[in-house]
């Protein structure tokens, strides 16, 4: 008689799979590394195969991997379903989310808590990250979903738009004298941008250049936190969502150039959506716009 699949196994196996290192999985599933190597071996020893070749970069899917990850991914499926149809406590199940700094903090203590109200039983793990990061951890399969910045805030399946806004120590440009002395029309003036390839560095970068304004790039951090604290020194300005504006900090108008908006969007990986995954989505389409 064949031993039966263990599901903690399989969870493990393709948490491995799309992370691509055992120390990210047992940070995913809550154990220890050893542990982690344990249950790997043990589904191994159950399959009769091996199903990832280790290295010193981590592990990587042998051909015999490749195929089972597709049986392990509809097996967990179909246990989400299977639990979801015949719980009196509906949807059970687990979620790996990313989300941007600024949106994290500006929209997901409202968001998290009112879906938790209504599935209390589905787990929700949030890796904050930039929309480029995100991107490659939803193609890698390492997050489920995430809320993605989009340039054109018209494009399709838009949840939200935002408007990106300078952002100051002091209520207008010209009371900033970023230690060279009072502001000036030749006054090359520092800013502090996320990393190059974000979209508000973008964007700030194309709008200072538009209206041809002197500026140089003087702190660059993909850290909400860090830009905020250089902005609060007065020796930068910086760009954010409107919305993630601390109320210490002033948003700048003219004589600074205007910003575009930005569209919010819900974009999830290529693995198969469990029940938990697409009552999310459905939640963050419902009930963002109104935030």
């Amino acid at each position: 008689m064949q031993t039966p699949l263990d599901l903690k196994l399989l969870t493990t196996f393709v948490r491995a799979a799309h992370s691509g290192t055992l120390s990210a999985t047992a940070i995913q599933v809550g154990r220890t590394q050893s542990t982690v190597t344990m249950q790997i071996q043990r589904l191994e020893e159950t399959l009769g195969h091996a199903l990832f070749h280790r290295s010193g970069s981590g592990v990587h899917l042998t051909g015999h991997g490749e195929r089972f990850l597709g049986y392990a991914e509809r097996i967990l499926k179909l246990q989400d379903e299977a639990l979801s149809a015949f719980s009196d406590h509906g949807l059970r199940g687990a979620i790996t989310f990313g989300c941007p700094e600024d949106y994290l903090i500006a929209f997901f203590p409202a968001l998290l808590k009112s879906f938790g109200t209504i599935y209390p039983d589905i787990e929700i793990k949030v890796v904050s990250a930039p929309t480029p990061d995100l991107h490659r951890l939803l193609h890698a399969r390492q997050i489920d979903m995430a809320l993605v910045s989009v340039a054109d805030p018209t494009a399709t399946d838009i949840a939200r738009t935002e408007q990106l806004a300078w952002v100051g120590s002091k209520p207008t440009l010209e009371l900033h004298d970023f230690g060279v002395g009072a502001y000036g029309p030749t006054t090359t003036i520092p800013l502090a941008l996320a990393a190059s390839n974000a979209l508000d560095h973008k964007a700030a970068c194309d709008a200072m250049e538009g209206a041809h304004m002197p500026y140089k790039i003087s702190y660059a951090s993909n850290s909400l936190a860090g830009l905020i604290a250089v902005v609060r020194s007065g020796l930068a300005i910086s760009v954010m969502m409107q919305k993630a504006v601390p109320n210490d900090l002033y948003i700048l108008k003219s004589p600074l150039p205007p910003l575009p908006k930005l569209g919010l969007k819900v974009a999830t990986s290529e693995s198969p959506q469990s029940p938990a995954i697409a009552a999310f989505g459905d939640h963050i389409g419902k009930f963002l716009p109104f935030l």
